[in-house]
This record gives C-alpha cells, structure tokens and sequence, in this order.
C-alpha cells in the first residue's frame, strides 16, 4: 500500500484530531494511488489531494434570485454549456425532499408565497398546502469569478428528487425515488421522471414521463449515439431497465419499458450476498466476464401496486441490490458503455460497480446478432476502499468518479469520492471532512472540463472543485 498512513488508519483505528480522521486505504489487489495523500482542510469541510481547491457557491438557506430560499437536501446535479458564454455552467440540481420531514422548503412555510410564485406549476400539493417540497433549482456560475450569477427553482411539486441525468440535448432528468399516494397526504401518485430544460427561467411545467415507468427511480443515462434511456432503481431486489423512445429526444412522446436479463440464466441474482438467501447450488457472479444479455418487455409499467420489479424478476430479468448512480461513455474508439453502481451488493454489501456494453445493434431486431455485455468490474470486500457507492460520472480523462452515500453506525465512517479506471483500479479523489458526515451526490464536470461540482447533502452545500484536471488526460493509462 503505497498510502501508507492511511492504511494504518484504515486498520488501526482513528487518530484523534481536529477533523475527521482519514480512513481510506488503497486496495492492495484492485488500486491505485492516482493523487496521493489528502490534505487535511483547516476549513473542516473537504479534504482534497495537493494541487486542488474547493469554493462553496451555495449553501441551503441561501437566498435565490427569484426571491425563494435554496431548499435543503442536494442531490443529483449535472452541469451544461451556456451558449455563446464558454467561461460559464448550467447547475440544474436535484432536491430529495418529500415534505414529511424538517425540511428546508423554497417558500419558507409560506402558503401565499408560494400560491404567488408557482401558479398553476406545481405537479402536487401536500395536504392541499404547500407544494410537495422536491423538485430542482437552477443556477448559472461564473468559472472565472466563482460566483453564482443567477438561481431559481426550476421545477416544484415532486418527491424525492434523488438522482437523474443529463441529455445529450441539454436537458436534466430528474428521476423521484419513491412510490407515495394519497395515503400519505399527497394528492397524486408519485414514483415517475420529469424533465427540466437546463436554459429553462423559471418553473418548467412538471409533466410525468410516465411511459419510462413508475418505482424508485435512481438515476438516467442516454445514450448519445441512440437516445435510448438507462435507468436505476434503488432497491435492494431491483431491476436494471432502459427505455426505447419512440423518438429520440423526445421523451413525452412515450415509448417501451425493458428490463435487463441475462442470457442463460433467468432471474440471475446478481448481489452476491453471502449473509442472507443463499442456497447450496447458488451462482455467484464473478469479477471480469461478460454476460451476454437480452431485454425483456415490460408491461402495466406506472405500476399501481409497486410491484414492477417483482414481476419483472419472476418474468427472468436480473436482479441487483440497490441500483444507484449510472453514467454513460463514449470511448475514443466508439465504444459505448453504461457503467451502474449497486450500492448494496458484493459479500459485505459495501458495493459494486457494473459496466453494460451495449449491441451494436441495440435495441434492434437484429441485437440478437450482437448482444450487449454485462460485467461486474468492482466489488467492495473493505469499506476503506469503497462503501456505498452512489451518483457516478465520467471525468473528461476517460476514469469514473464516485459517490459514496453511507449512513454506517461505525464511528469510523467517512464518505468519500473515488475515482475507477477503465481497468477496474479504485482511487480516492476527496473525502467530506465535515462533522455532519453528510453524503457526496451530484458531480459532474463543467463541459470544458476545469471544475468538478459536487454536492455535501447534509448539511447542504455545493461545491466547485478546481485543480490540474487536465493533466489527467494524459496519464489517464498510467
């Protein structure tokens, strides 16, 4: 282990100091060293490798353009070229919230403030108040001065806006990670996708896109080359989905629900847990082989009981533990791939990261000439090198950039960013240094590739983070 006082601490226990002890260690059969050691932050907030900077440009509470409050609870984010204005980014920014707990909400608590503001834009109301709390905000940053110049809230009256993903025409795809009615005091039935115009001002109108299902949405990943939509669900018996449009790039106008499944082996089990449902004759899924794979059609898909996944994995498609982030790449050479991280898979349930080739063909009548490929290319067996790995995106220089989202019990838990080779080597790129222990959700670079923004959950932050990005590009293969 090359990082080797952080590996002592990994094993050794925590040193105490005035911030939080550093817990990761470098993989002795599946890592690297890519940055070298972090600094530890005075500031108490964001522990970075030499060479790299952070600057917080917002903060829950903070006061928007439009005359609304920033909501709590950050999430998935992703960032988008301005026209004609190439030293500035687009944040369209995701907000878990679902108005059942203490939330920081856009409006303050204030029924007529947000009657005024929102009009008729708001997909729901709780209890025929407030509008639901979830939805997104939008924010325009300055690269070169570091200053928001403008935000607002950009959609309002959803649920749980966990994850999502970009589109290739520059739009956010905000994805509700949960399936609550009127039973819970809400006035429709929630668990669907939206679409928010990153150069949208002003509250988009909220229209469910109903056709590419209704569970616990995670995140979306298009494919660039074919429009064709991956998605997420995070849950622990979840299923792996993608959705054909029946046009490209326009998402309302509907299309087919699938749902992943690998050939030769119906209703594969995929989470490799070791501790609970295990039979004699089980099949593990090994590190580094590809499986073939096919698309099953799924039918009743806005699924009133919730019940899509169960009757998708009875019917043969694969199941994973908690599908979270997803991200798609274009390689120089053409190669298009979908990587997905299950956040409670492998042995100790720390985490695995997939990566889905697809067919040349795909979602063709000639894919079963040339099926795509699914591959378990990272699984955890330590959580000082990965442990609940969440929102992922791919850096300019080729590696995927990960998330963690743990809430362990272990004194010693820490989230962290990691970063994966094409190769499969972990790295670690950042950890959250601040006391709250919060959660790193939403990074994406901006589209010249100098500023990764993250954000901190709890208690609410999203950060710019600066530094030689660029050479990265070419030490990519080292």
């Amino acid at each position: 282990m090359k990082n080797a006082s952080a590996a002592a601490l990994a094993f050794g226990g925590l040193r105490q100091s005035g911030a939080q002890a550093q817990v990761y260690a470098v993989d002795p059969q599946r890592g690297m060293d890519r940055f070298g050691q972090l600094h530890r932050d005075p500031a108490g907030i964001l522990n970075l490798p030499a060479g790299f900077s952070y600057n917080i440009i917002s903060r829950t509470g903070d006061p928007m353009s439009d005359g609304l409050i920033t909501p709590s609870a950050p999430d998935g984010m992703a960032a988008f070229p301005v026209a004609n204005q190439p030293g500035k980014s687009l944040l369209v920014r995701n907000h878990e919230l679902d108005s059942l707990g203490e939330e920081v909400d856009a409006f303050g608590g204030s029924e007529a403030l947000a009657r005024k503001h929102v009009g008729k834009k708001a997909y729901d109301y709780f209890h025929r108040k407030l509008p639901v709390n979830g939805g997104t905000t939008t924010l325009l940053y300055d690269h070169v001065s570091g200053r928001v110049e403008r935000s607002h809230l950009s959609l309002i009256g959803t649920a749980r806006n966990c994850a999502g993903g970009p589109t290739p025409w520059n739009s956010w795809l905000t994805c509700e990670e949960t399936l609550v009615t009127a039973a819970q005091g809400f006035g429709r039935e929630h668990g669907y996708l939206f679409e928010v115009p990153a150069a949208h001002k002003g509250l988009v109108d909220p229209v469910p896109l109903k056709d590419m299902g209704r569970f616990l949405h995670e995140a979306a990943a298009v494919d660039s080359t074919t429009g064709v939509v991956y998605l997420t669900e995070d849950f622990d018996r979840g299923l792996f989905y993608r959705f054909l449009p029946r046009q490209p790039g326009e998402l309302a106008k509907g299309g087919t629900l699938q749902a992943l499944v690998i050939r030769g082996w119906a209703s594969a089990d995929t989470r490799n847990h070791t501790a609970t449902e295990i039979k004699s004759d089980r099949m593990l899924m090994p590190l580094d082989k590809k499986f073939e794979c096919e698309w099953l059609d799924l039918d009743a898909v806005t699924a009133p009981d919730g019940d899509l996944s169960e009757r998708g994995a009875l019917a043969g498609a694969a199941i994973f533990s908690r599908c979270e982030g997803v991200a798609f790449a274009l390689r120089p050479d053409g190669q298009r791939e979908i990587f997905f991280a299950a956040t409670g898979g492998g042995p100790e349930q720390l985490g695995q990261i997939w990566r889905y080739q697809p067919s040349l063909y795909e979602g063709t009548v000639r894919e079963k000439e040339a099926p795509g490929t699914l591959e378990l290319i990272y699984e955890s067996r330590h959580r000082a090198h990965l442990e609940a790995c969440d929102n992922l995106t791919v850096a300019p220089w080729g590696d995927l950039i990960i998330c963690e989202d743990s809430y362990s019990a272990d004194p010693t838990m820490v989230n962290y960013m990691r970063g994966l080779t094409p190769e499969g080597k972990i790295y670690t790129l950042a950890m959250n240094a601040h006391p709250d222990k919060g959660e790193f959700c939403g990074a994406c670079f901006s589209a010249d590739g100098t500023i990764l923004f993250v954000n901190i959950q709890r208690p609410g932050m999203t950060l710019a983070i600066t530094g030689p990005w660029g050479s990265l590009r070419n030490t990519a293969n080292s």
